[in-house]
């Protein structure tokens, strides 16, 4: 054999070697930096669980384009309540959960549905409610006394009642004001997403809890509506990333469900997260956080 003919022997088996690999990311969790992917993973389909604020806020419609760009993955996304979409996990319907329900996320974890758990972002919730502020919540420091108002004044309350993470924090307060709302004439329950439950609240002159993000993309078509009360530090609203544990189920595919929550602490998500909304609402409608404590956010 000649040295042209072994050269071109060793650069066929190169090429082949290359052409083999699957395309897997493994990013620096220490950094939030992301590596170059190689093209064409192997199973190129993910299945994203997440809440419906990232849906409603047009966050995934910047964040997912930029992941699939670099890894060559395909994302299909299921906006769902935080509920739901830990219930698609534990079915094994999803590869990766983006969720914003911390104590069911505990849960979830500790069952042992969960392979990897990283926070991403937050923001915050708020109450709105009519301009005319019937229970005269308005000014109120403590969420909790505002809901004890809007009891006492049997004034209109239009809850999502589906299970999300913003469910989970509405029946938290109700808990601390010692109210029970379920079947009163003035508690109304969609079972719907944030928006569709924002625009029954101004239908009804009522009031509701939501992200702030999801607020401020309904603005411009909720005239009567204002934020009433926020600031208090429960409101608090933290999304993580979970990776589904494979050891779970077999039809996962592992190393997509990797890859998109190794891209949202990278540093180019965070970057996106960081400018989004910027430009159209005058702020931010997330704060990044990955690599942060949760003891970093005041908890």
């Amino acid at each position: 054999m000649t040295i042209k003919s072994f050269f071109l022997l060793l650069f066929l088996i190169l090429l082949i070697f290359i052409l083999a690999c699957n395309g897997a990311i493994v990013s620096d969790q220490s950094t939030g930096s992301l590596p170059n992917a190689i093209l064409q993973p192997s199973n190129p389909n993910v299945i994203l669980a997440t809440t419906t604020s990232t849906q409603d806020s047009g966050l995934l419609d910047v964040l997912i384009p930029e992941f699939e760009k670099q890894t060559g993955y395909k994302v299909k996304p299921i906006a769902v309540g935080s509920g739901q979409a830990m219930a698609m996990g534990e079915r094994g319907e999803a590869d990766v959960l983006l969720v914003h329900a911390p104590d069911s996320e505990v849960k979830f974890m500790d069952a042992g549905y969960g392979a990897e758990r990283y926070l991403v972002m937050h923001n915050d919730f708020i109450i709105i409610g009519p301009n005319s502020d019937p229970a005269k919540i308005k000014g109120e420091k403590s969420v909790v006394n505002a809901f004890k108002k809007i009891a006492d004044s049997k004034s209109i309350f239009v809850s999502r009642s589906d299970n999300s993470g913003t469910h989970e924090l509405e029946n938290k307060i109700w808990l601390k004001s010692g109210v029970i709302p379920k079947g009163q004439q003035w508690y109304l329950e969609t079972g719907q997403g944030m928006s569709a439950t924002i625009n029954v609240a101004a239908e009804k002159n009522g009031y509701t809890i939501t992200d702030r993000a999801t607020y401020l993309t309904n603005r411009r078509n909720l005239p009567k509506m204002d934020i009433l009360i926020e600031g208090d530090g429960i409101l608090l609203n933290i999304y993580h990333v979970i990776t589904v544990n494979p050891q779970r189920f077999d039809q996962l595919n592992v190393e997509g469900g990797k890859a998109f929550a190794d891209f949202m602490v990278s540093e180019k998500a965070q970057e996106i997260i960081s400018k989004f909304g910027l430009d159209t609402y005058g702020q931010a409608l997330f704060v990044p956080d990955a690599g942060k404590k949760l003891s970093d956010l005041g908890l």
